[in-house]
């Protein structure tokens, strides 16, 4: 009897140890549940992280897409409250796009003095989508910078060759793609470092392009502002740019030259304070493609360098503007002798087969036949054919002793 009585008492215990354990996993259950309803209140009742200026014009811009879809924000809302205002900010950020991809290669060639490097170094501080590379090598032809771009993934160049031992500084700024490029002769050049001017603007701040009106009198000129524009201006949301405005390019045209100088933006009144580099451009040729191609235009006022100093070392005593009439004229008058060059040896070439005499020159004397030697033509075309009817010489191989390297044998 009382082995009965133990096995029920068993069966009572095992049942009440089930229904605790139901009871235990319900409870942890609900703890779970009000866990994750509580971290969601607390989400919803933090503060939302402070956009930057950057995110607010944006959201500004947005206002009426945001109204749109509010519908689809609502229905939406669930999801929006787990990730919290990183998924806010990210989907801001998510309509702001690069979508003017311009990069602009600035290097220079072997040969540059200081000054120079450090314009160049002045140039790339300013252009926040520009990429750097090694100097060139002298030797190098100048349609290798369009391989050395498409390498860098560029589509805009600014390449600063050094001639004559440092003295002289040209700068080529090309398209690289399909073109145009335009040569200038870089002169009054003045760094940053130098200057020490009291301006200033960010780093990576979009730039203002100013042009003079005399820009849209001529084709060249014309030409020189949409190709300054691509290069000069940084792309908006731009991943290194900045979202404002506080400072200006300045491109004028004085005396057949281009005059680049930059201004901080000081107040909204207009006031400006200068900040560097300065230099000037003189344009010497436009081609039609990159760095190649057909002459577009060519400066007719252009004097190279080299015959400028030579005017001032040899006539010192003549007035500036006599001595650069005279260069101007003496360069038109090189320039039509050049161009009248490849007609004057065509002619001199056709003057000469004509001159040129159908007999010979000495006289002959007809008893040097005597000493001739005498020749069978018999002989000579039998011997022709038994040459063309002979096999032509067969090669065998032997084996010499050793390693057993084969040599051909003529037999």
């Amino acid at each position: 009897m009382s082995r009965f009585v133990n096995i029920h008492v068993l069966k009572m215990r095992g049942k009440k140890s089930g229904e605790r354990w139901k009871k235990k996993k319900a409870r942890m259950a609900n703890k779970a549940a009000k866990g994750k309803a509580d971290e969601v209140d607390k989400q919803e009742e933090e503060v939302e992280v402070p956009l930057t200026r950057r995110e607010e014009e944006s959201e500004e811009d947005n206002d009426q897409e945001s109204a749109s879809d509010s519908e689809s924000s609502n229905s939406s809302s669930d999801t929006e409250a787990e990730d919290g205002p990183k998924a806010k900010r990210a989907k801001s950020e998510a309509g702001k796009k690069w979508r003017n991809r311009q990069r602009v290669l600035v290097f220079g060639s072997r040969g540059i003095g200081a000054r120079d490097r450090h314009l160049m170094d002045d140039l790339r501080s300013l252009l926040p989508h520009s990429r750097a590379d090694s100097k060139m090598q002298r030797k190098e032809t100048l349609f290798a910078i369009n391989e050395i771009a498409e390498m860098k993934n560029c589509n805009k160049c600014l390449f600063f060759e050094g001639r004559r031992g440092r003295q002289d500084l040209y700068l080529w700024a090309s398209s690289v793609a399909r073109g145009p490029s335009a040569k200038f002769q870089v002169e009054n050049v003045h760094t940053m470092a130098e200057l020490k001017m009291t301006g200033n603007c960010l780093r990576g701040s979009r730039p203002l392009l100013t042009f003079d009106q005399s820009f849209e009198k001529e084709a060249h000129l014309r030409l020189l502002k949409e190709l300054f524009t691509q290069i000069f201006s940084v792309p908006n949301h731009h991943p290194k740019s900045q979202p404002f405005f506080d400072h200006v390019y300045t491109f004028s045209v004085v005396d057949d030259k281009v005059w680049f100088r930059n201004f901080q933006i000081v107040e909204e009144d207009g006031s400006l304070a200068e900040i560097g580099p300065r230099f000037v451009l003189n344009p010497v040729k436009v081609f039609d493609a990159s760095f190649s191609g057909r002459t577009l235009w060519d400066n007719p006022r252009y004097v190279t360098p080299t015959a400028h100093r030579f005017v001032l070392i040899h006539m010192p005593h003549f007035p500036s503007f006599l001595l650069m009439n005279y260069l101007i004229l003496l360069r038109s008058m090189m320039k039509k002798m050049k161009a009248g060059k490849y007609l004057k040896n065509v002619q001199q070439k056709a003057a000469y087969q004509a001159s040129r005499p159908t007999e010979s020159t000495y006289a002959l004397d007809k008893t040097d036949e005597v000493f001739g030697t005498i020749v069978d033509e018999e002989k000579e075309a039998k011997m022709k054919e038994i040459m063309s009817k002979r096999k032509p010489l067969k090669t065998r191989k032997r084996k010499k002793a050793g390693r057993g390297a084969g040599t051909e044998v003529v037999v």
